[in-house]
């Protein structure tokens, strides 16, 4: 008799943690196959440091083929999902199409870069999304230094030492922090260079990481504002030129805008036909799909009902999408007979931020944490969960903490590879 099919659309957090927890659960049971447009899962949380030239990109990619035993990978990216045929369409890296048929559907497609309507924003703004953008960042960065120090123009020095980010939650505080540190490096190689770098770290909320303790989210802010970085909150981007940014009435010259104020679900979620809940998959506590008994889904792509708080949605962060991709392949394990159908009920771990150098922002279990404890428990934590080169990260932290950050430019990703314009613009603001 022919075996089932389990397909899992994506290998992000929810994805991969599903896929490596099918891996032993169901082997020997059912056929598992993971479409995903990269062969490796991506630890997000570290990308920061890629951009801030501490980690190399190879030590925040874990390959799909060596770490889920039993697992086929598939390279491509979904397109069409067929509940009635039971199949689902997707085209390879090549871009040729193909269908595979299933038995059980996860869709774990994650999310896009969430653009508002605001003129010039997808074309002069730089996203943080994944590793070509990091690249591509790490490069500009190290390249406006350069140009500002070989260049005449005071004021084209200043606009090229003007760095704005926008959306204060982990990815955008964390970029910023990260980035201010390897730009002041940079500048300190340039004596004769009067302008240091600016950075400004720009919030539409009342204050930085929202999700966090407001003393974790003071403390942060006071990390950042002693290091010179310009914190401004309840502030709204109008609009964003090649030359710079307008605050309200003000307009800041410079080169670089990071876009971080927050994702919507791939386009694939509205595609797909299923019932939707605040753009999401609608799914029950069991991750499963109403009137689709066949398919799963989690993570960014899924409205989960949060059960500890009745009525409310999770969030969409790697801690639920993990863990949600977990429960969704223990209970696709129980409808072969593996195991028991459990509903997603999470307890929070906590939350910690890295503000770079000795910096760190952490409330593990409750406790808030800042200063060297808050890092001890941050990278701690990074390395617990990083499925693989846990050494070679904590072999790099050593080394950037004992010396200088690599900051040569590497030349590997150009502008026209790293779109900002991933999704369709929004109309509401989304707190990052």
């Amino acid at each position: 008799m022919t075996r089932p099919h389990i397909v899992i659309a994506g290998a992000g957090f929810a994805g991969y943690h599903a896929a490596r927890r099918l891996s032993r659960l169901a082997r020997g049971t059912a056929d598992i196959t993971v479409i995903n447009p990269t062969d490796y899962f991506l630890y997000l949380p570290l990308l920061p440091e890629v951009a801030g030239g501490i980690l190399d990109p190879r030590q925040v990619t874990v390959s799909l083929a060596d770490t889920l035993p039993g697992v086929r990978p598939v390279l491509g990216e979904v397109t069409e999902v067929e509940p009635a045929q039971r199949r689902v369409h997707y085209q390879d890296p090549e871009g040729r199409r193909a269908a595979l048929s299933y038995d059980r559907l996860l869709l774990t497609v994650g999310s896009v870069n969430k653009l508002l309507p605001i003129p010039g924003v997808a074309d002069n703004a730089h996203g943080f999304r994944g590793l070509p953008e990091a690249l591509y960042l790490r490069d500009h960065l190290i390249r406006q230094v350069e140009l500002a120090a070989a260049g005449g123009d005071p004021a084209e020095r200043a606009a090229r030492l003007t760095f704005v980010v926008v959306g204060a939650g982990y990815t955008g505080t964390e970029v910023a922090a990260q980035g201010h540190l390897l730009t002041a490096q940079l500048a300190a190689r340039y004596p004769h260079l009067a302008e240091k770098p600016r950075w400004m770290l720009i919030e539409h909320g009342d204050r930085i990481l929202a999700h966090l303790d407001h003393r974790l989210s003071e403390a942060a802010t006071d990390v950042l504002t002693r290091r010179g970085i310009d914190v401004r909150t309840g502030t709204s981007v109008d609009e964003v030129t090649a030359d710079g940014v307008r605050l309200g009435g003000e307009f800041v010259a410079g080169r670089t805008l990071v876009w971080s104020v927050g994702v919507r679900p791939d386009p694939l979620v509205t595609d797909t036909g299923l019932r939707l809940e605040q753009g999401r998959i609608a799914v029950d506590a069991y991750l499963r799909v109403p009137g689709h008994p066949r398919i799963y889904a989690c993570g960014d792509a899924a409205a989960v009902p949060d059960l500890t708080r009745p009525g409310k949605l999770t969030a969409t962060t790697a801690q639920h999408a993990q863990r949600q991709g977990i429960r969704a392949a223990g209970n696709i394990a129980a409808d072969y007979g593996r195991g028991h159908h459990r509903p997603y009920r999470h307890a929070s771990l906590g939350f910690a931020v890295d503000l770079g150098g000795a910096q760190a922002a952490a409330k593990p279990l409750g406790l808030p944490l800042r200063g060297l404890p808050a890092v001890a428990v941050t990278r701690g934590y990074h390395l617990a969960a990083l499925p693989a080169n846990r050494a070679r990260v904590a072999a790099a932290w050593l080394f950037a903490a004992a010396g200088n950050r690599p900051d040569t430019q590497l030349g590997l990703v150009p502008a026209a590879a790293v779109p900002l314009d991933t999704a369709s613009p929004e109309v509401a603001h989304v707190p990052s």
